[in-house]
């Protein structure tokens, strides 16, 4: 990985030098966070969520590390491991809440990154990749997600295991082997609990490392901005550090502070009060959720009611995968040349369409199967299809767009401004 700003790097202790000389860490940090990395000056809060993001992560790993040391998985023992951390741990309960909590705070964030770049058109050439391997992420997300939901062993872990697996039942030829292979056997028992736990405790380790590629694809274009208009000139950009390191540390701030009033005072908001009951493969429950993140998903699954060529089943687990899958052409379905949704009108109505109809699908994902809930669900989802596949595109063909700014600073600084304004000086955008 290497960054142009970053060979006037220059280390002033010799200690550092001696470092730089034989491992450039240094210059490597300086080039990719540090005041070597030049960042366009109208960034706004939304730009947070990425570093909020990988700051989510970190909560997660190091938590996770210290309860894997009390965690214990078999089907026998999984369970009473849990209260026994949450009980006789000193600070367990703390840790246990802070994981779970905080795999809730790192979905919110990411999902407010990716309705960002939706918005700002981060997924437009020459960022392509960046927006692939965030995708990469996510989908690694729900899937450690998931994994970890099992481990507890309560009712909701082991009839989310048996539903969530069974839909690769529900695939040709394949499926019930895949099926078979996941649960490692014919049903949740102590293999799942096994290839689980330790797929649970691996996956976050390659998120990281996915996230370093996901940074580094950043980097070589330059992170976008809120006008979609490209740097032209040094004038139109600000050192990273520390205007933004500043900026990122407010974003940290609100984010801890919304941590701890959600860990203190609403540890179980989020949570199943039927998790806290044993598993038990005689008694289902009455009403089977996928933890809320899912919820929009969840609805597009049970979307499919009636068996049409293939089996309703079947249509559904396509529709869920596809409905992730659709993103990864993003960059090719909306080809309009205008980035920012900022100066296109009529894409930011449709905009707020699709999050309000996402917003649905998650309310009916978390209701019952039952009507009205599966009759909502089969519109949004229609809906959440026609947005990619045909709105987003004839978006581009037809939308009339608003003029754009000449440049980055004209946006900031008003026209002449931006002519006398010295680098280095910014004012509020």
């Amino acid at each position: 990985m290497s960054f142009p700003w970053a060979e006037k790097y220059t280390p002033k202790h010799p200690f550092m030098r001696w470092l730089d000389q034989r491992l450039p860490l240094p210059r490597l940090a300086y080039g990719a966070v540090g005041g070597g990395y030049p960042v366009p000056r109208n960034l706004n809060y939304f730009w947070n969520f990425g570093v909020l993001a990988g700051l989510a992560l970190t909560l997660q790993i190091v938590t996770g590390i210290i309860l894997a040391m009390h965690y214990q998985a078999g089907d026998a023992t999984a369970f009473n491991s849990v209260e026994h951390i949450m009980r006789d741990v000193n600070q367990g309960w703390f840790l246990r809440y802070a994981h779970a909590n905080g795999a809730s705070m790192f979905f919110i964030v990411t999902y407010i990154h990716i309705f960002r770049g939706l918005y700002y058109g981060s997924y437009k050439a020459p960022r392509e990749m960046v927006w692939m391997l965030g995708l990469v992420i996510f989908l690694l997300m729900m899937a450690t997600a998931f994994m970890g939901y099992v481990l507890p062993w309560g009712q909701m872990s082991f009839w989310g295991a048996k539903v969530i697996t069974g839909l690769f039942g529900a695939i040709p030829l394949v499926g019930d082997p895949i099926q078979h292979w996941l649960l490692g056997g014919y049903a949740p028992d102590q293999p799942t609990l096994t290839r689980f736990f330790s797929l649970h405790y691996l996956l976050p380790f390659v998120i990281a490392g996915v996230i370093v590629l996901h940074i580094w694809a950043l980097h070589i274009p330059g992170s976008g901005n809120p006008t979609g208009v490209d740097v032209k000139s040094p004038q139109d950009t600000l050192p990273f550090h520390p205007y933004y390191t500043a900026k990122d540390g407010f974003g940290v701030g609100i984010f801890f502070i919304v941590f701890a009033l959600l860990l203190f005072f609403a540890p179980n908001a989020f949570g199943h009060p039927v998790n806290y009951v044993e598993a038990n493969p005689l008694s289902t429950p009455a009403h089977i959720v996928p933890e809320w993140y899912f919820w929009p998903f969840y609805a597009i699954l049970r979307a499919f009611t009636s068996d049409f060529i293939l089996e309703a089943k079947l249509w559904g687990v396509l529709a869920m995968f596809g409905s992730i899958l659709l993103l990864f052409f993003l960059p090719w379905l909306d080809k309009s040349p205008v980035r920012s949704g900022s100066y296109r009108p009529t894409f930011r109505i449709f905009f707020w369409i699709l999050v309000a109809d996402v917003l649905v699908l998650g309310y009916c994902g978390g209701s019952p199967a039952e009507e009205p809930y599966v009759m909502i669900s089969q519109i949004a989802t229609a809906y959440y299809f026609i947005h990619f596949l045909i709105v987003l595109p004839l978006l581009s063909m037809f939308e009339k767009t608003l003029p754009l700014p000449n440049s980055i600073s004209e946006s900031v600084l008003h026209g002449e401004e931006a002519e006398a304004a010295p680098i280095g000086v910014t004012t509020t955008a």
